[in-house]
C-alpha cells in the first residue's frame, strides 16, 4: 500500500498574477499534484498551457490533468499536445484522460454527444496514438491516469492505466446526461472491486485516486453533513451515509486524518484530490500525513 499523496484541483483564473500565485500557495502548502480539469466557461483553464506555465513557475510539484476530456479533440493534435506538454513539464506531467461525461459541455462545443460505449473506445484509441506519436519523438510516456466509474472506464484502466481515478459518482438514472448520484460507501467498494477483479496481477501496481467532492472542518460531523444536504435538495444519500462515503471528508483535523488512514486500508485510496476551494482547509491534513 503507497504512502499518501496529495493532490490541488484548480479551475479558475481571472489573469497570469492570480495563476502564479495559486500555483506557488499550493506548493508552499505541501502539494504533490497541482492538476487542472477540462471544461468549458468563463474563467476556465486550458489545460495544457496553464499545468506548462505552473511548471515554468513552481520546482516540486508534479503538474496533471484531471481529466482531459479526450471525444473532445483530434487523436493527433492531442498527442502532439501531450507531447508538447510533457517536455515543458520537464517530468513533472501526469497525464488525466477519461470519456466525457458532460453532454451540455459536447453540446456546447458543437461535438456529436455519442453513447458512453463510443467514447470509451475512442479513449482506448488515443492511448495507443498517443503511444505512437511519443515513440516515433523518442520520447517518454508520462504516467498515465484513467478515470471514470462506469464499467467501462475501469476495465481499460485496469489494462492501461499507471493510476486509476475513481470518481464516485454515477449518472442519475432516468434524468438528464449531466445529473449525477453520489456513490455511497457499499458502492465505491463495488467499483474498486470491479477494477481490481480485471486488473488482476498488476492491481496492487496501479495506484488509486479519489476526487474529493467537498471537505469541512468541523466540531460536528453531522451537523456538517447535513448542512451540505440542505444545500443540495434531492442528493440521493442521507446523513449517515454521507458520513461514511469516501468522496466527503467531514470532522477535525484528527478526525479527517484517521478517516483517509481508514480509507487506504478499506479502499487502497493513496493519492486524494481536493477541489481548489477546500486547498487551505485541507492543508494541516496534509501536514499531518506528509510521508506516511
Amino acid at each position: 500500500m503507497g504512502k499518501f499523496k496529495f493532490g490541488v484541483s484548480l479551475r479558475f483564473t481571472t489573469g497570469r498574477d492570480e495563476w502564479v500565485a495559486k500555483v506557488r500557495r499550493a506548493e508552499a502548502l505541501g502539494y504533490d499534484v497541482i492538476s487542472v480539469p477540462d471544461h468549458l466557461g468563463k474563467g476556465r483553464l486550458a489545460p495544457f498551457p496553464a499545468l506548462a506555465f505552473a511548471a515554468a513557475v513552481t520546482e516540486r510539484p508534479r503538474l496533471g490533468t484531471l481529466v482531459m476530456n479526450v471525444p473532445f479533440y483530434n487523436l493527433a493534435l492531442f498527442a502532439r499536445d501531450v507531447s508538447a506538454t510533457t517536455t515543458l513539464c520537464g517530468g513533472r506531467f501526469e497525464l488525466g484522460i477519461g470519456a466525457g461525461h458532460m453532454k451540455a459541455e459536447f453540446d456546447e462545443a458543437g461535438l456529436p454527444w455519442t453513447p458512453a460505449r463510443e467514447r470509451i473506445a475512442f479513449l482506448e484509441n488515443s492511448i495507443g496514438e498517443l503511444r505512437k506519436h511519443l515513440d516515433d519523438e523518442g520520447a517518454e510516456m508520462p504516467p498515465l491516469l484513467i478515470a471514470g466509474n462506469s464499467d467501462g472506464v475501469l476495465s481499460l484502466a485496469a489494462r492501461h492505466s499507471d493510476i486509476v481515478g475513481f470518481a464516485g459518482l454515477r449518472q442519475a438514472p432516468g434524468k438528464p446526461p449531466g445529473t449525477f448520484h453520489l456513490d455511497d460507501a457499499e458502492a465505491v467498494d463495488g467499483r474498486v472491486a470491479h477494477f481490481r477483479e480485471q486488473a488482476g496481477a498488476r492491481a496492487d501496481d496501479v495506484e488509486a485516486n479519489m476526487l474529493v467532492q467537498k471537505v469541512v472542518v468541523t466540531d460536528d460531523r453531522r451537523a456538517g453533513a447535513q448542512a451540505w444536504l440542505d444545500e443540495i435538495p434531492g442528493l440521493n444519500l442521507g446523513v449517515d451515509q454521507l458520513l461514511e462515503t469516501p468522496q466527503l471528508l467531514l470532522g477535525t483535523i484528527d478526525e479527517i486524518v484517521a478517516q483517509l488512514v481508514a480509507r487506504r486500508e478499506r479502499y487502497g485510496f493513496s493519492y486524494l484530490t481536493v477541489f481548489e476551494p477546500y486547498m487551505e482547509a485541507f492543508a494541516p491534513v496534509l501536514t499531518e500525513l506528509a510521508g506516511q
